[in-house]
């Protein structure tokens, strides 16, 4: 492809995004559905005119990757950890865990039920939808009121570090339970450790850095550390929150000669320019991700009958299950938040990386996006006879 053209076909691509985002905002349609449906009309208009896009599969597990440290990170520069927020915080992570819990178990039954294969093998195949994407959810409560904003913000933050966290777990106990419990409270250890040594390490950076450039550096060390984690299997994304949590909340861990030491007077100034830079790295991923994966979507896959029933009773068993754990968890009314339970990136992304041979045989690879534009339609006709929520309310 020619490189101008290539250029032309980028730029294009984060504009026409970021006319979703807007579009979406006034008219409560999920960008990451209308990012989807053009990716799907992209494949079609490349299909007739014979272009073939190179590298498809190869590129989204790494844009997958990317967007999901990206996602964590923005999450942990967004969460404040002060007194007034406890019973958020608890109420929130109490909604998290009952979410990922009881959905995987249900979702797990259900495949146990139809394809008749091993349950570990269903576990694993149902923890992915068991996730509500903070990708979708945070472009998408502008609408709601700042309560129930606040309550699904901390609600998607926590979901997608728990789940990815047992996601882990589950695939460590292939050959041993509590080998798997063993190895994982070790790793949890040594990230936990490590994520602090990361975080005074690159706060000390941030204060004594003078060059124009200081954010990309730092957001480098966290992907290699990330990385190097990864590959000698451990809990990666804990660092990533654990250091946008402790940005975001310094005066509960740095206090005294120690913040003389470690921030500056700009500090403030400069951990908003960082959250700027992670929003809209996080919005370029987020496009590309969407778009190839619209486009790398077969159409015979999605129309499979098969697919769409089993999708539609996925979808159906998360909205009921979000119904009791909202009853249990969330003081007030429970609509719109009901209807807002989004599957998106990180359900993709676990489920592409669930080992060949722990594959629930039969399950239809259709599935997946079947389930996240499903979930994404049930929140857009959910949403309709909401008002909008003034911006003080």
């Amino acid at each position: 492809m020619d490189s101008s053209i290539l250029i032309i076909v980028l730029s294009l691509s984060v504009l026409i995004s970021y006319a979703f985002d807007l579009f979406s905002s006034r008219f409560r349609t999920p960008s990451v559905l209308l990012l989807l449906l053009l990716g799907g009309i992209t494949r079609q208009a490349t299909n007739y005119f014979g272009v073939q896009v190179p590298f498809v599969n190869t590129i989204l597990p790494t844009l997958g990757t990317l967007g999901l440290i990206l996602i964590v990170l923005e999450n942990g520069l967004d969460l404040e950890l002060h007194r007034e927020k406890l019973s958020v915080i608890r109420r929130t992570l109490v909604a998290s865990v009952l979410s990922v819990a009881g959905i995987t178990l249900l979702l797990a039954s259900v495949l146990y039920l139809l394809l008749n294969d091993s349950f570990y093998h269903c576990l694993i195949a149902a923890l992915p939808f068991s996730i509500i994407s903070s990708a979708v959810v945070i472009p998408s409560i502008s609408n709601i009121s700042y309560g129930q904003g606040e309550f699904v913000v901390y609600e998607s933050a926590f979901a997608g570090i728990i789940g990815v966290l047992v996601f882990n777990f589950l695939l460590l106990s292939r050959d041993s339970i509590w080998g798997a419990v063993w190895f994982f409270a070790r790793d949890m250890l040594i990230m936990a450790l490590l994520s602090l040594g990361c975080c005074f390490l690159l706060l000390y950076l941030i204060g004594r850095i003078n060059h124009r450039i200081k954010f990309l550096p730092i957001i480098s060390v966290l992907f290699l550390v990330y990385a190097i984690a990864e590959i000698n299997h451990l809990s990666s994304l804990l660092l990533i929150l654990i250091f946008g949590l402790f940005l975001n909340n310094t005066e509960l861990f740095i206090r005294g000669q120690l913040s003389q030491i470690l921030k500056n007077d700009l500090f403030e100034k400069e951990l908003d320019q960082l959250k700027n830079l992670t929003a809209e790295g996080a919005f370029v991923v987020r496009t590309f991700f969407f778009l190839i994966l619209g486009y790398a979507a077969v159409p015979g896959e999605l129309l499979d009958r098969d697919a769409l029933i089993v999708s539609a009773i996925f979808v159906a068993v998360i909205i009921g299950w979000r119904w009791i754990t909202l009853r249990l968890t969330y003081q007030g009314p429970m609509k719109p938040l009901l209807w807002i339970a989004p599957r998106g990136l990180i359900t993709i992304l676990l489920y592409l990386n669930i080992p060949q041979d722990m594959r629930v045989i039969g399950f239809r690879d259709g599935i997946p996006i079947l389930v996240i534009v499903l979930s994404l339609i049930v929140m857009v006709v959910g949403g309709l006879g909401q008002k909008p929520v003034l911006p003080n309310e």
